[in-house]
C-alpha cells in the first residue's frame, strides 16, 4: 500500500521562494489599498506570510481575502476634537496621511487596529489639555513619537517585533498639558487609561 504524500500534498510542503512571499506581501498589500483589510488584519497576515515554510501555510496568509470591500465607504477621519468631554475613534474607519487631533479638558482614545490605510507614512499631531490621549496600535506597525508632556507622563509599548513590510510607519507628535500619552500595543481586554478617572473611575 502506498501511504506516502499525494502529488497536491507534496506540492503544499514545498518550501517557499522569496519570490512566492514577496507576491503574496504585494497582494495583501492591494487589498489593504483598497479596503479590504483593515491594519491589523493585514498586519497579521503579512506576519504569516513572512514566517511561511510551506506552501500550505502561505495560502494561508490569504484563505478568506475579501474579494471587495465591505458595504459603505469607511469614513475618512482627518480631524479628531473635543471640548469638556472624552472621543473615541474606534471600528472601521480610513486613516488619512495626515490627522489632527485637539481636546480640552477630555480624553481622546484612538484605535488604528481596525483602520483603513493607503500611505505609507501616516502623520499625526496631536495637542491635549487635561487629559489623556491613548492610541492604540496593530502589531509590526512602528511608530516615532515626538513631542512633550508638561505635568504629564508618556508611554511608547508596542510588542517588540519587527516592522512588517507594507506597514505604514506612524509619526505622532503629540503636546500634552495636565495629561498624559498611551501609545501601545494592547493586551487583551485592556482598556484605555482615563484622566477622568480621578473623579469618576470606570469612565470609558
Amino acid at each position: 500500500m502506498n501511504t506516502g504524500a499525494g502529488p497536491e500534498q507534496s506540492k503544499d510542503v514545498l518550501p517557499v521562494t522569496p519570490t512566492a512571499r514577496e507576491s503574496v506581501v504585494t497582494e495583501l498589500q492591494r487589498a489593504a489599498g483598497d479596503g479590504r483589510l483593515p491594519l491589523s488584519d493585514f498586519s497579521d497576515r503579512v506576519g504569516m506570510a513572512l514566517t511561511a515554510d510551506t506552501q500550505a501555510q502561505l495560502a494561508a496568509a490569504t484563505a478568506g481575502l475579501p474579494l471587495a470591500p465591505p458595504v459603505g465607504q469607511a469614513q475618512t477621519v482627518s480631524s479628531i476634537r473635543t471640548f469638556f468631554g472624552n472621543r473615541r475613534q474606534i471600528g472601521r474607519w480610513q486613516l488619512p496621511a495626515a490627522l489632527r487631533i485637539r481636546a480640552l479638558i477630555g480624553d481622546v482614545y484612538v484605535d488604528l487596529r481596525d483602520a483603513v490605510v493607503n500611505d505609507q507614512v501616516i502623520e499625526i499631531s496631536a495637542v491635549t489639555l487635561l487629559g489623556n490621549l491613548c492610541v492604540d496600535i496593530p502589531e509590526g506597525v512602528d511608530v516615532e513619537l515626538t513631542g512633550f508632556d508638561v505635568l504629564g507622563d508618556r508611554e511608547l509599548r508596542l510588542n517588540p517585533v519587527p516592522r512588517r513590510p507594507g506597514t505604514p510607519l506612524i509619526r505622532l507628535r503629540a503636546y500634552g498639558l495636565l495629561g498624559d500619552v498611551y501609545v501601545r500595543t494592547p493586551t487583551e481586554g485592556e482598556r484605555p487609561p482615563s484622566w477622568w478617572s480621578w473623579f469618576r473611575p470606570s469612565k470609558w
